[in-house]
């Protein structure tokens, strides 16, 4: 019999679904259960009906907690994709579609807050915020982000957000408050706390929907990829965590944060007051579905070790503009060379997320942010053995591959701090949860083979003007010493 301080439950609201997950204390996934979700895209717009969200985690809580019928869920957690935005009623019932995190209507508007000196990007929650207002707001209206929609529910009324899915709203982490933004109604943003920290707890109406037990504790959350992070266990300051999925995203850990005034890189406050820089590109494996829609990965990664280095140099953007390691909005893909077939295209781009990867280390190295933790690969992209083993090459670096990532995980982890029953720290937390498969050690001599393409892309980013010269000169610097010790 699982008993009750040894049971967290999970919840992750994805873009293609929610998935809810429950762990024991020790990490073991005792039940696990997901429902689809739907959205609707069309060219910039990108939207889902929130009321959906709790019918999928609904069922998905059930599924979960069918091997378990008894069992007292310690407490619970949930994540969002960041910059995922709606508005509410005082209630926190919704009143428009929520513009999810690629959502791109409110680029002018972001364009217009960056002229006042607000840094944001064109798919943050803030510059959405503001378009929802013009187009929906009317008095009483709230900004709420995804995860609060669930929560509201759990609990049975509204409550405050958490400060990693409040900062691409524009919310202040290091001062904890909100900026004065013009065009917001008084009122409109809503009471923040830190990840961690109780909200309440299940009431019977949710209990019923959802079949979590009434008066189980419920922990503000974090965003996706911070939730994806702890259940990696990268927690210790200079430890990172690379997510490989259809973007590439690298988030570490610092005890200060890191300072970057081009706005792509930026901190998440960790519930116990410390850091969690990181930043997003748009670089990932996405561009292998859109370039080879019926491949065998396996097959195709098979193939693909014939080519070490490559004909061709990749930087594979899926679409215009890229976010990390530099901001460029007009930049598109690129391939420098001709491919001798399939296999050495695919080739390239492997290679060419590698060569990112490797270009956001050292855009981060050269902000000063410490790197000398475990690096941790998840992600879709890291159950290629293949590309894992091709990454760490061109990195020059080991890396761990955990057991289970799945953000939802990272929530079970944050439900057990939060509700103090699993240790002082979430660091320690985490470690217990998370359980590393394998580690994947560089082979010799290969990061001097990856060198010269490597400098190749980075001159080429240089002179279409998109890598600021210093940028590339750090990078070429850290590759010379990398390759003399290869």
């Amino acid at each position: 019999m699982v008993r009750a301080d040894e049971t967290w439950l999970g919840i992750d609201l994805g873009t293609q679904s929610v998935r809810v997950l429950l762990v024991a204390d020790d990490g073991t996934v005792l039940g696990g259960g997901s429902a689809p979700l739907a959205g609707r895209r069309e060219g910039a717009r990108h939207e889902q009906d929130p009321r959906h969200w709790w019918e999928a985690v609904c069922a998905a809580s059930r599924t979960a907690l069918a091997p378990l019928p008894d069992a007292r869920v310690g407490g619970l957690a949930v994540c969002g994709t960041s910059g995922t935005v709606l508005l509410t009623d005082g209630s926190g019932r919704p009143l428009t579609p929520a513009l999810m995190y690629d959502d791109g209507r409110a680029a002018a508007r972001a364009a217009r807050l960056r002229e006042a000196g607000h840094a944001v990007q064109d798919t943050w929650a803030l510059p959405k915020a503001l378009w929802l207002m013009e187009e929906y707001g009317g008095e009483g209206a709230r900004i709420t982000h995804q995860p609060d929609v669930i929560t509201a529910r759990l609990v049975g009324g509204p409550v405050p957000t958490d400060s990693s899915h409040a900062l691409k709203t524009a919310y202040d982490v290091e001062a904890e408050a909100w900026p004065e933004v013009p065009g917001l109604p008084a009122g409109a943003l809503p009471d923040v706390v830190r990840p961690g920290t109780r909200l309440g707890e299940v009431c019977p109406a949710a209990a019923e929907a959802t079949g979590i037990p009434a008066g189980t504790p419920v922990i503000a959350g974090m965003t996706d990829g911070c939730a994806a992070q702890i259940a990696s266990g990268a927690l210790r300051h200079g430890s990172w965590n690379s997510v490989l999925g259809t973007t590439l995203v690298l988030k570490g850990a610092a005890p200060e944060p890191v300072r970057d005034a081009t706005g792509v890189v930026y901190n998440h406050r960790a519930p116990d007051g410390t850091w969690l820089p990181g930043g997003a590109s748009s670089v990932g494996a996405g561009v292998l579905t859109a370039r080879f829609a019926d491949a065998d990965p396996a097959a195709m990664d098979e193939r693909a070790a014939a080519f070490e280095p490559s004909g061709a140099i990749a930087y594979p953007l899926a679409a215009q503009g890229e976010r990390f390691p530099f901001l460029a909005p007009d930049a598109t893909a690129l391939l420098l060379g001709d491919p001798a077939d399939d296999a050495d295209l695919w080739a390239a781009l492997l290679q060419g997320v590698a060569f990112t990867e490797r270009l956001c280390l050292d855009y981060l190295h050269h902000l000063g942010a410490p790197l000398d933790g475990p690096l941790t690969f998840t992600g879709g992209g890291a159950r290629s053995g293949y590309w894992n083993q091709l990454r760490a090459d061109v990195l020059g670096r080991p890396a761990r591959i955990p057991e289970q990532t799945e953000p939802a995980l990272g929530m079970a982890a944050l439900a057990a701090y939060g509700t103090g029953s699993a240790g002082p720290g979430l660091a320690d937390v985490a470690e217990r949860m998370a359980r590393v498969r394998t580690v994947v050690d560089p082979r010799p001599h290969r990061t001097a083979r990856f060198a010269e393409p490597y400098a190749r892309l980075v001159a080429e980013l240089t002179a279409r003007g998109w890598l600021p010269a210093p940028v590339a000169a750090h990078a070429r610097a850290r590759l010379d010493r990398d390759t003399a010790q290869s």
